[in-house]
């Protein structure tokens, strides 16, 4: 199954990626919940991105509240860089047809992750008193699992990859002393590609083809969609600082909704048996293809307090709108070929998050803390490979170098513990009778070190 676009449109697309990032790839079953990928600053991070909706320490705020703009003045830009080293180990994995023969393979993985570097660009430019336009360019969601075409679950998936670029213009108004307001429009590119093994074993058998052999490697097909779309949604946000030292702020991002269109291809693999397959059925072949993707909509609520001229303390609490993910079915233009249909049932989650800042007394330096819960938008019952995802506990910790009033250098470092997460797929789920009973167990965690630099023109 794969979608790959050859329009204008995606490419465009893909020379914004190129520009964006250079050799970025994105990262495994992204770093919040989901494949949702939080990060976007450095300042932020240090703090677990406690309060990011009611604003920060630099312009980065502005993708988390566009509001919060106007708590900075002059003009400015900040570059963000986050190095993501995950480890998601497979063990005791195990499978079989629907038939109940054994599908041979390996049955552990050291590990499925890709390390990465996700970028983040902001510009901020102060057009008057009270009034601020910025532009955020970020990687807001991102995936990639990658296994072995020998596993156990080929049937289920082998490789699984999403990118997107977030483009993001934004205003922000100082509506009173004490409250700002703020919006933005969100363009956003998605480019897919999903892979796995096909059973022409199982198949062949079914179909009454003696020389199928079910579940055997030697008989394997390969299948993969790529594609990619722009989609459009917005962004607002409010900031109220109702007295000296205390600050709220409420953010919503709203869904996007993509209609991918690209391309899929088949390798029939050399037995015969797919050869045969396609020849009466009129499957299995080189077609165009669609799927539908909604990105979530989330809404924040953060406060800041200082407690001292050196000490600030943050909460926040993040809803994310998981729950528009219930299917991922993929089209194919070749009526023969029958829809690609993957439940998935995710549900509604949410983040919590604390931390704290200090900032000596006439020193340059600033530090922060933070921990957060994050909760998965899945459970056993419709955890797949392609995102084999677990509740995440966050330590964060980091500083900022301010040597100049135009320049400051920040660095965060945070650990993820991820819980351990089992799979149990069997054929009687929606679109799963050839891929198999599929039942393992992951173990997992994430190290994240983020570095930025603002400079105020």
């Amino acid at each position: 199954m794969g979608i790959r676009a050859t329009d204008r449109r995606g490419r465009s697309g893909r020379i914004l990626l190129i520009a964006m990032a250079g050799a970025w790839a994105p990262a495994l079953e992204a770093q919040a919940s989901g494949y949702q990928l939080r990060e976007q600053s450095a300042t932020a991070q240090g703090n677990a991105f406690a309060g990011a909706a009611a604003g920060g320490d630099d312009m980065s705020a502005m993708f988390f509240n566009p509001a919060s703009m106007t708590q900075f003045t002059g003009d400015g830009a900040a570059l963000h860089l986050s190095y993501i080293a995950p480890r998601v180990e497979l063990d005791g994995a195990a499978a079989s047809t629907v038939l109940g023969t054994p599908i041979a393979g390996n049955a552990s993985d050291d590990n499925a992750a890709v390390t990465v570097l996700v970028p983040a660009l902001y510009g901020m430019w102060q057009a008057s008193e009270d009034w601020r336009v910025g532009l955020s360019v970020n990687v807001p969601f991102g995936l990639e699992t990658d296994y072995s075409r020998d596993w156990v679950g080929r049937y289920q998936a082998v490789g699984s990859q999403v990118k997107t670029i977030n483009v993001s213009p934004q205003v922000a108004w100082r509506a009173t002393p004490w409250l700002s307001l703020g919006a933005g429009i969100q363009a956003q590119y998605i480019d897919a590609t999903l892979s796995n093994a096909v059973d022409f074993g199982t198949i062949g058998r079914a179909a009454g083809i003696s020389a199928a052999v079910p579940g055997s490697r030697s008989q394997d097909g390969f299948s993969e969609v790529q594609g990619d779309d722009w989609g459009y949604g917005y962004s607002l946000g409010a900031v109220a600082e109702p007295v000296d030292g205390t600050r709220i702020g409420l953010s919503y991002r709203s869904r996007v909704e993509h209609g991918l269109k690209g391309d899929a291809a088949f390798d029939l693999g050399s037995s015969g048996v797919g050869t045969a397959l396609a020849a009466a059925t009129g499957a299995f072949r080189d077609t165009g293809a669609s799927a539908a993707v909604t990105t979530p909509a989330s809404l924040s609520i953060g406060v800041r307090q200082r407690v001292s001229p050196e000490w600030t303390v943050m909460g926040g609490l993040e809803w994310t709108e998981w729950s528009v993910f219930d299917e991922l079915r993929i089209e194919f233009d070749n009526a023969a070929q029958s829809d690609s249909v993957t439940r998935e049932d995710w549900k509604d989650t949410w983040f919590a998050s604390l931390g704290a800042t200090y900032r000596p007394a006439d020193s340059p330096w600033t530090f922060r803390a933070g921990v957060a819960y994050d909760q998965a938008p899945l459970d056993t019952g419709n955890r797949t490979p392609r995102i084999p995802d677990g509740d995440r506990y966050w330590l964060s910790a980091g500083a900022s170098y301010q040597p100049t009033p135009w320049l400051s250098v920040t660095a965060a470092y945070t650990h993820l513990f991820v819980a351990d997460a089992e799979l149990d797929l069997g054929t009687s789920d929606t679109g799963s009778t050839f891929r198999g009973n599929l039942t393992g167990n992951y173990e997992s965690s994430v190290d994240i070190v983020a570095v930025s630099a603002r400079l105020l023109f």
